[in-house]
């Protein structure tokens, strides 16, 4: 008895988790679409997690010179502040642009050399002990 009610909570926390998630990514898509809008191709790749407030991740992705980036990272905690910054393999800032508006967070590279970079995605306040987010980029 003990085993199977320990089994169902920890199975109903997953599907909570993994829920969340699915609600970041889908304000990631939604706030992707004026980008869609302007001829940005929103690539399959997606990543998600949960963070506590200051904590970081970094996502790597494959950039190709010449081409234009936007990455956008969002929570579907209202009241979260998010960044994201983009690197190159040498660890130098590669942003030409960036915002923040809400719960979601967004910037642009304009890729200089095809290459390995690093999105580092940072929850900076949030009202939950862990913040679920997505991270979806295109290019043009």
């Amino acid at each position: 008895m003990k085993f199977s009610l320990l089994a169902a909570t920890f199975l109903l926390f997953s599907v909570s988790v993994y829920a969340t998630v699915d609600d970041s990514l889908s304000f990631a898509y939604e706030a992707a679409s004026p980008y869609v809008k302007q001829g940005f191709t929103m690539r399959e790749d997606a990543w998600g997690g949960d963070l506590g407030v200051g904590d970081r991740k970094a996502v790597t992705a494959q950039l190709f010179w010449g081409n234009e980036y936007w990455f956008l990272l969002a929570s579907n905690t209202k009241q979260a502040q998010l960044t994201v910054h983009i690197y190159d393999s040498e660890g130098k800032l590669a942003d030409s642009e960036s915002w923040q508006k809400g719960s979601v967070a967004a910037v642009r590279i304009n890729c200089k050399k095809t290459g390995t970079y690093y999105a580092i995605v940072q929850i900076v306040r949030s009202p939950e002990d862990r913040t679920s987010w997505a991270l979806v980029y295109g290019y043009h």
